[in-house]
């Protein structure tokens, strides 16, 4: 406060001991730690000048002693080499040694004397023919070491004058030929063949260098500039200067004679070369050497032991449309053709190639090769569980190449001989663990394929120029017999350990079978028992259900509320998962078309395809959606017996039903039809064309009106309208009418020309689709027997050669003729045309564009019997078919059909066609007015009954509840029961004299106590045969 006499600043000191700027010991701490940060930091930055200024003086001191010899080389050689000489090339001399110190690409002067120096080498070599002598003088082996030095120096020089030069003042001399050596790019390559000439003892030490040097990169930056350029684009074909070097270094692989090291597989042919798109059409003599089995084996088993390692040694893609691994595959697919064709091809040749295939198909987008295989692959996307793929689009020259090679029928057919060649002849002693491998090795090979490339086209392949089929059936038969499946995982290394072993196999076999399927006749398969004999057929089918309920049931990987389970990023990680999903597809797939081919024509019991440990817990968790249980039912419905799968139908329409009516009587129903008998059709289909689909699923009554206009006495309480249906379905579907035909075994089928015989033809098949599933919507069961290829377009199914014979047998005759036909088909003058006739009016249609100037021959002969099939079963009926299933689906959805077959479906349209069990009947009877079961009117009744024909049982039936067809689980199953009611007191004459009458909308029967049995059938079978409507009652 006061001044004290001393003028100096005093320092505050607290007696405490703590010094005012120190806040807490955290600050003091990061203080101290950022100081010493500061101060490393200072030396590492002075440390690093002192290196960039050591490097700096280093090279500026080099940079002046290149200046120093380059100018005492022009003073002693000359600025173009004019006083060079031969003896310059030798070791005394300084002129190698001086060059190669001071050359720098980059200098136009350096790149001149360069060209010039090889020039000379080219002269000096030609005129004396020794290039052994101009480099060493008389004695190689003296001065051995300097002489090899400075030839791998030269040779690297001259290929890397060309890469620092190709962008600018070489960059149209990239691609020259052998003719143009006055060129500087070819002078160069001349150089660098003549010191790699294999004979030269510095060979192999000189390409050792190079590859050192990374060689094949500096050549794949080459020709990818050169690519670019318009001259690359002209050049294909011919025999390049680049291409004779490439031969050269291509062979040093390391065995003997040469004795190069192992090139890191970064920077080898394969990685740097191989990925150049489209190589071999610039290079067709590299592929010439390439081909040699020693080395591509060599190659090929080099990119196959990273692909083991998964070691990534792809160099950055050229662009977005040429992937570096796809570039790979098209590349190494076409030379592999050449290399499986050789004689010595061992299997292990054929591991790797297909081993490198399969890892690089994997990585391919889905190539579609058709319209028509694009549909279908896209609407069988859900079942390959496949998430999005990254979009991004192949060249179409690339793709193509791929294409062509993978699904060459030379290519897969050498490489299942090679692979499959001990185990389909059995020349050498069994090896289990080989064995699995081939077959291991194929299946992860075409199961790829399958996923990428064009289905169908590899699929013919497969089926019928291989013994594919045939050599998977022996070993899952084998392994099946043994109860012993070899281990997959333990040869491949990408698939887990738990994977079972017939899983790759079986995900192999069933596409490529179920392919057969479409194409074998009838007379092949049933009686030449080609290419599985029929019991092992009714082997296979155990196998593939036990592999099925494995898969769906006992150890499911899917979710059944949405079918997916492995997303693609998972798919990676667990791949077992994606191949699973995908066997739980095809072997149902595969299963399906067997159960078709066995109701066809039976070899086996239809209890075969059933699951044995279905139970009611699995049918009560069937009928709830999203369960594993109602997953099966929807994809493999036959693993579920056919009574079991009725009693869920009829559960699903009985709870629509219900649910629509909820809250009113059906005796009150707001649809009323008013048809006269003489009109039924145009009544009806005016009637029931006005209805919503919310009104269709309502109960409909209906008054009939006879021919004199009055209207019948009946009251509709369900049994006239079920009488209704009966009538209009076989008025309707009548072929007299023009909407549908008959083939030769009376089956309906939709007519071609319905067109030319009615206007609204397409109007009147929705309404039949429409009147058909009402049918079923109901309960009803109508008489109209379908063709199975007509009722295979309700499950939106193709249909294939072998079911023509029901349409057309004698078309199917002459096709099979075609078939098995030994000549020259070409001399038949057959075209790809068909000739339609519909009511005398003939029109050619044809099969293909340009069809009628395309010729049948041998090659595409079966291609032109399938589209006649397909013209005939599937292409003429379409439109009608479609307009037909429009209305069908209007009440019935596609899942609740899905879950039968053709011919089950026809059983739940028309039921049985057994008689009629009458038995049955009489154990589901309930009696009331006196009568009883052990009445004697009542037993005259069941043996009178019993003696009707088959024809006169229907007609009861028909009588007294409506329709002539029994319920498709039997009586049992009727609603309400059937009844019989005594109708008199008593036995009087005026009791006896009357007739039966029935109630058809309670099932009753109302039944006079007749005194005798010739009474009673008299009786009776005038009340059914009369026909009088509801009059009668």
């Amino acid at each position: 406060m006061f001044f004290s006499g001393d003028p100096s600043t005093r320092k505050r000191v607290d007696l405490g001991g703590r010094s005012t700027k120190e806040r807490d010991a955290p600050k003091l701490l990061e203080q101290t730690r950022m100081e010493r940060n500061r101060r490393l930091l200072q030396k590492q930055q002075n440390a690093a000048a002192l290196k960039i200024q050591k490097f700096f003086r280093g090279r500026r001191s080099v940079a002046i002693e290149r200046s120093k010899v380059r100018r005492e080389f022009c003073e002693t050689y000359g600025n173009n080499c004019q006083n060079v000489d031969r003896n310059c090339f030798e070791p005394g001399s300084s002129f190698l040694r001086q060059l190669l110190f001071f050359f720098k690409a980059q200098n136009s002067g350096d790149f001149v004397i360069l060209v010039e120096t090889c020039r000379l080498l080219k002269i000096f070599t030609h005129s004396n023919g020794d290039i052994l002598s101009l480099f060493s003088g008389l004695d190689y082996s003296a001065e051995h070491n300097l002489v090899d030095f400075r030839v791998k120096k030269l040779a690297f020089t001259c290929i890397d004058a060309i890469h620092h030069n190709s962008r600018d003042r070489l960059r149209d001399q990239l691609l020259v030929t052998t003719e143009e050596a006055s060129t500087s790019t070819a002078i160069l390559m001349e150089a660098m063949s003549l010191v790699l000439d294999p004979k030269l003892p510095w060979v192999c030490k000189t390409v050792s260098y190079l590859q050192k040097r990374h060689i094949f990169q500096l050549v794949r930056d080459i020709v990818i500039t050169a690519k670019e350029s318009p001259r690359g684009q002209t050049m294909i074909g011919s025999i390049l200067s680049l291409e004779r070097v490439l031969i050269l270094v291509v062979t040093h692989v390391g065995r003997e004679p040469c004795c190069c090291p192992v090139v890191d597989p970064r920077w080898s042919f394969s990685s740097m070369i191989l990925t150049i798109p489209l190589i071999w059409q610039l290079f067709p003599n590299l592929k010439v050497v390439f081909a040699n089995p020693n080395l591509s084996q060599h190659y090929i088993h080099q990119m196959a032991f990273c692909i083991q390692k998964d070691t990534h040694v792809l160099p950055t893609d050229t662009s977005a449309e040429f992937p570096g691994y796809a570039c790979l595959l098209g590349n190494t697919l076409e030379t592999a053709n050449v290399v499986l064709s050789q004689p010595d091809c061992s299997l292990d040749m054929a591991v790797d190639i297909a081993s490198v295939a399969t890892f690089l198909l994997e990585r391919l987008p889905p190539v579609k090769s058709s319209e028509r295989e694009s549909k279908q692959s896209s609407s069988e996307e859900d079942d390959m569980l496949i998430d999005d793929i990254p979009e991004f689009v192949l060249n179409k020259t690339l793709e193509q190449q791929i294409t062509t090679n993978a699904i060459d029928s030379r290519f897969l057919l050498q490489l299942t001989n090679v692979l499959f060649h001990q185990v389909s002849l059995g020349t050498q002693p069994y090896d289990e663990e080989k064995e699995a491998r081939a077959i291991g090795t194929a299946s992860s090979f075409l199961y790829a394929a399958f996923n990428t490339l064009p289905l169908e086209r590899i699929m013919t392949v497969l089926a019928y120029r291989t013994e594919l089929v045939v050599v998977l059936w022996n070993y899952m038969k084998r392994c099946h017999e043994n109860q012993k499946w070899s281990s997959m995982p333990n040869l491949l290394a990408y698939l887990p350990g738990d994977a079972p072993g017939w899983l790759l196999p079986l995900v192999v076999f069933c596409p490529v079978y179920k392919h057969m399927l479409m194409i074998v006749d009838n007379e092949e398969f049933y009686e030449r028992e080609k290419p599985l004999s029929l019991q092992d057929i009714r082997l296979l089918i155990i196998i593939l259900k036990q592999a099925l309920w494995q898969l769906l049931w006992v150890n499911p990987l899917t979710q059944p509320s949405t079918g997916k389970s492995v997303s693609n990023n998972l798919s990676k990680k667990n791949p077992v998962g994606l191949i699973q999903n995908r066997a739980g597809v095809v072997v149902a797939e595969l299963l399906s078309q067997l159960q078709d081919w066995n109701n066809r024509q039976q070899f086996t019991s239809s209890s075969d395809f059933q699951a044995d440990t279905v139970n009611e817990y699995f049918i009560s968790q069937a009928i709830a959606e999203g369960t594993r249980a109602n997953y099966i039912l929807m994809h493999a419905p036959f693993l579920i017996p056919f009574t079991s799968r009725v009693k869920i139908f009829t559960t699903q329409l009985a709870t629509a039903r219900e649910s629509h009516d909820h809250g009113s009587q059906a005796i009150f129903a707001r649809n009323r039809f008013r048809i006269r008998r003489d009109h039924i059709l145009e009544d009806a289909y005016n009637q029931m064309s006005a209805l919503s689909e919310d009104d269709l699923r309502g109960s409909i009554r209906v008054t009939f009106v006879n021919e004199l206009g009055v209207e019948e006495a009946g009251i509709d309480g369900g049994g006239i309208f079920k009488d209704f249906m009966e009538k209009i379905t076989r008025a309707a579907f009548d072929v007299q009418y023009g909407l549908f035909k008959e083939t030769v075994d009376h089956m309906l089928y939709p007519n071609p020309g319905s067109g030319m015989v009615h206007d609204q033809h397409l109007q009147f098949f929705h309404f039949l689709g429409t009147l058909l599933a009402k049918a079923m919507f109901e309960g009803i069961l109508v008489d109209i027997p379908f063709a199975t290829f007509f009722l295979s377009k309700l499950k939106h199914k193709y249909n294939y050669l072998n079911d023509l014979p029901s349409l057309d047998p004698e078309l199917y005759k002459h096709l099979i003729f075609l078939k098995r036909y030994k000549g020259n088909i070409a001399e038949l003058e057959l075209y790809f045309v068909i000739l339609n006739n519909e009511y005398g009016e003939r029109t050619e249609e044809e099969l293909l564009p340009g069809g009628k100037d395309m010729r049948v021959t041998n090659e595409n002969v079966i291609t032109f019997i399938h589209l006649v099939s397909n013209h005939r079963l599937n292409f003429q009926i379409r439109q009608q078919s479609s307009h037909f299933l429009r209305g069908f689906q209007q009440l019935i959805p596609k899942e609740c059909i899905d879950m039968f077959n053709e011919h089950e479906l026809q059983v739940l349209i028309s039921g049985s066609a057994d008689s009629l069990d009458i038995d049955d009947l009489r154990q589901n009877t309930n009696y009331t007015g006196g009568y009883n079961a052990g009445h004697y009117v009542i037993d005259m009744f069941w043996e009178v009954l019993k003696s009707f024909s088959t024809e006169n049982q229907k007609k009861f039936l028909k009588f007294v509840t409506g329709c002539s067809r029994g319920p498709l689980l039997g009586f049992k199953y009727l609603e309400p029961a059937f009844c019989i009611q005594r109708a008199a007191g008593s036995a009087s004459n005026e009791a006896v004299d009357r007739l039966p009458t029935s109630a058809t909308c309670m099932n009753l029967l109302k039944l006079p106590p007749y005194q005798s049995k010739e009474q009673l059938e008299t009786k009776l079978m005038y009340a059914i045969s009369a026909e009088a409507g509801f009059d009668l009652s």
